[in-house]
C-alpha cells in the first residue's frame, strides 16, 4: 500500500513538473502577443492560465482588465484577478491591488488596506510599492504620518533606481522632512531622477541651478533642465523657460521664443504664464499686440488669483483697451489685488475713486467682496 502511494505520489510530481515548463511557455507566448499590441492572443493564453491558478498569469489579466487591453475596462475584475493572485504571494499583484484600494478603483477607496497590501510588497523588494509606502506615511494616508517612515521606504525605493522615489526622496531634503534640510544631497537626488526622465525633478534641479541652491547658480545650466521638463509637458518648467527667453537668463533674451514656452504652460492652465502670455500681447512683445486677447489671459490668471493679472486687468477696464470702458469693474479688480498683496492697485483705485459716485464705489465694492468671498472657498 506504502508503495502504491508512492508510486502515485511520483506520478502526480512528474504531472507537475512537465506542466511547469508548458505554463511558462504559454505565459511568455501572451506576453510577446501583449508586446505586439495582440491583446487576443494574450487574453486566450493567460485566461486559461489564470483559472488554473497560475499567479502570473493572474496578474497579467488583471493588467488587461484595469487598462481596457483586449477586452472592455473593469475595475471589478481587474481587482478579483490582482486579489487572486496577490494572495498568493505574486508581489507585483500586491502593488496593483493595493493601488485599486488607494484610488478607489473595483472597491471602495480604503487607505489602510492599500497599506496593508503595498506594504506586502514592499518587504519582498518591489519598489514603486516602497515608494508609494513611503507617500501613504508622508500624507498620513491609512497610517499616521510618519516622515522616517516616509524617508526610510523611499530610500529603498531609491537605491533600486526608481525615479519617483528618488525625486521623493530630493524632496525629503529640500524641504527639511524627516531628514535635515540638505540642499545639496537633495540635488543629488534629484539629479539621479532628472538623469532618468523624470519630468519633476528635472524642472526643480533647474530651479535649483538658477537659484543656487546646493549648486552654484548657472542659469544656462537651469535652461538645460527646465528644457528637459518643458518638452515633456512639463506647465511649470514650460513658465519658467518663458520667464528666461524673456529676462535673458542663460539664453539670449528672445520674446518669440518666450511666447511659445509661456503660452505652453498657459493652455495648461498656469496662471504665472497666463499672465506673462497675456503681458506679452499686451506689449507686443514676441508677437503682434492685442489687448482683447490679452484680457482673456489676464482675465485667466487673474481667476486663478494672481495678482499682477488682475492690477493689470483693472487697467485695461480703466483705459477700454480690449474691452469697453468700465470704472466700476476698474476699481473692482484693483480692490481684488490690493486685497491679494499688489502693492499700487490701492492708490490707483483710490486715485480712481475721486472720479465715481457714492453709488459707484459700494457697486464695485459689493462685486470685489462677492469675488473674494466665492474664491476663498
Amino acid at each position: 500500500m506504502r508503495k502504491t502511494t508512492l508510486t502515485r505520489l511520483l506520478q502526480i510530481l512528474t504531472m507537475v513538473f512537465l506542466a511547469l515548463p508548458a505554463a511558462a511557455q504559454d505565459l511568455q507566448k501572451g506576453q510577446e502577443a501583449a508586446k505586439r499590441g495582440d491583446f487576443a492572443t494574450a487574453l486566450e493564453e493567460w485566461r486559461r492560465l489564470a483559472e488554473q491558478g497560475l499567479a502570473a498569469a493572474q496578474f497579467d489579466l488583471g493588467v488587461l482588465y484595469e487598462n481596457g487591453d483586449g477586452v472592455r475596462q473593469d475595475y471589478v475584475e481587474a481587482v478579483k484577478w490582482y486579489r487572486l493572485s496577490a494572495e498568493q504571494g505574486y508581489a507585483m499583484a500586491q502593488n496593483n491591488l493595493a493601488g485599486m484600494y488607494a484610488r478607489g478603483l473595483g472597491v471602495p477607496q480604503n487607505h489602510a488596506e492599500a497599506v496593508q497590501w503595498y506594504r506586502r510588497a514592499a518587504e519582498q523588494g518591489v519598489a514603486p510599492a516602497q515608494n508609494s509606502l513611503g507617500l501613504m506615511y508622508s500624507e498620513g494616508q491609512g497610517v499616521p504620518q510618519d516622515d522616517a517612515e516616509a524617508v526610510k521606504w523611499f530610500r529603498l525605493a531609491a537605491e533600486q533606481g526608481l525615479a519617483d522615489a528618488q525625486s521623493n526622496l530630493g524632496a525629503v531634503f529640500l524641504l527639511g522632512q524627516g531628514e535635515p534640510q540638505n540642499h545639496a544631497e537633495a540635488v543629488k537626488w534629484f539629479r539621479l531622477a532628472a538623469e532618468h526622465g523624470h519630468a519633476d525633478a528635472q524642472n526643480i534641479l533647474g530651479f535649483a541651478y538658477e537659484h543656487g541652491l546646493g549648486v552654484p547658480q548657472d542659469y544656462a545650466e537651469a535652461v538645460r533642465w527646465y528644457r528637459l521638463s518643458a518638452e515633456q509637458g512639463h506647465a511649470i518648467a514650460q513658465d519658467h523657460l518663458g520667464q528666461m527667453f524673456y529676462h535673458g537668463l542663460g539664453v539670449p533674451q528672445d520674446y518669440a521664443e518666450s511666447v511659445k514656452w509661456s503660452g505652453l504652460a498657459a493652455e495648461q492652465g498656469h496662471p504665472e504664464a497666463q499672465y506673462l502670455l497675456g503681458f506679452a500681447i499686451h506689449n507686443g512683445l514676441g508677437v503682434p499686440q492685442n489687448y482683447a486677447e490679452a484680457v482673456k489671459w489676464y482675465r485667466l490668471a487673474a481667476e486663478h488669483g494672481q495678482a499682477d493679472a488682475q492690477n493689470n486687468l483693472g487697467h485695461m477696464y480703466a483705459n477700454g483697451q480690449g474691452v469697453r470702458p468700465d470704472h466700476v469693474k476698474a476699481y473692482m479688480w484693483w480692490t481684488i489685488a490690493a486685497a491679494n498683496g499688489e502693492e499700487h492697485s490701492k492708490k490707483r483705485r483710490d486715485l480712481l475713486a475721486k472720479h465715481l459716485t457714492p453709488t459707484q464705489i459700494a457697486e464695485a465694492n459689493r462685486l470685489a467682496r462677492e469675488w473674494l468671498d466665492k474664491h476663498r472657498e
